[in-house]
């Protein structure tokens, strides 16, 4: 049977995965050139159908991107997937992801016991971050936040910014729309833990000269939520832009730091709430990004792209 039959699964239909298999389907081929049906069944399926195709497969501890499908099912939530892979002979504890095997993983989510009895445990920093991230995302929840941007950075004030960026204060706009091409007026709001630059109109907040400023011996994590590609994280660390075109709340990177890694997880979907956690910024609610902001800035006329 030709592999690419696999491509036409419905991968929530355990009869036609069944008579796919029948027919000789590879069940570790991959589909289009990227992910074998495992993964694929993992991120669509059901429980039964990751079963059934977790007895055929070679390993069911092949990596996908330095991940295996037991690890996929872990960060996507979805315990019933995890338990029928670890009943296949998924091993929860094998080190992938900067160190967060599976089970590890686990440990930071809802369902801390799912695999018992636990082989490791998280540090007292990683357990701290873990109870701080309900408390963040809902004070930054139900924000529609499209075509704005923001900069939070660490340990500085919003006095701190406007002098590192050699802004003048202004007055407040009156409006959005009278401001809706201008990319040189941002606000400023100091933050438990730093402050926050915002422009809810446009960049410009998260462009790479105004991050650069602001991070000097320090960090910035900036992001422009764009409405035509999504969201445009990048990371400005002592001057100098280290990481650019992230997605924050978006998956992890195979590279990515244990932080980062961990940071992922818990703030999946969760955009703004990932800026501020990265930076170490404690808002207590959404004033820093809804207003009124602390102080309104002038940026000076310099190309701050660069």
């Amino acid at each position: 049977m030709d592999t690419n039959a696999w491509a036409h699964t419905s991968w929530r239909d355990l009869a036609q995965v069944r008579a796919n298999l029948e027919a000789g389907a590879d069940p570790d081929a991959l589909i289009s050139g990227y992910h074998r049906p495992l993964d694929y069944a993992v991120r669509f399926g059901t429980p039964e159908v990751v079963a059934e195709l977790a007895r055929h497969v070679r390993d069911v501890d092949a990596e996908d991107q330095g991940r295996t499908a037991l690890w996929r099912a872990v960060f996507d939530n979805r315990p019933d997937y995890a338990r029928a892979l670890a009943e296949a002979g998924a091993d929860p504890w094998r080190p992938m992801m900067a160190g967060w095997s599976p089970g590890r993983l686990a440990l930071a989510g809802p369902h801390p016991d799912l695999f018992s009895p636990p082989r490791a445990e998280l540090s007292a920093a990683e357990a701290a971050m873990v109870a701080e991230a309900p408390r963040l995302i809902s004070a930054l929840s139900d924000l529609y936040y499209d075509g704005f941007s923001l900069a939070c950075v660490a340990g500085i004030t919003a006095d701190e910014a406007a002098r590192r960026l050699e802004a003048p204060t202004v007055e407040a706009p009156e409006s959005e729309e009278l401001l809706d091409h201008d990319d040189s007026v941002v606000g400023v709001t100091d933050v438990p833990g730093g402050c926050v630059v915002v422009q809810p109109w446009a960049y410009g907040a998260s462009m790479p000269g105004v991050a650069k400023a602001l991070s000097k011996g320090t960090v910035c994590y900036a992001m422009y939520a764009n409405p035509k590609s999504g969201n445009q994280g990048s990371i400005a660390r002592d001057g100098v832009l280290e990481a650019w075109d992230l997605h924050p709340g978006g998956e992890p990177g195979s590279n990515d730091t244990a932080e980062e890694v961990l940071f992922a997880y818990l703030y999946q979907h969760n955009a703004v709430a990932f800026c501020f956690a990265y930076a170490g910024l404690q808002p207590t609610d959404s004033r820093p990004l809804t207003g009124p902001a602390d102080m309104w800035l002038q940026l000076p006329e310099r190309d701050y792209w660069h």
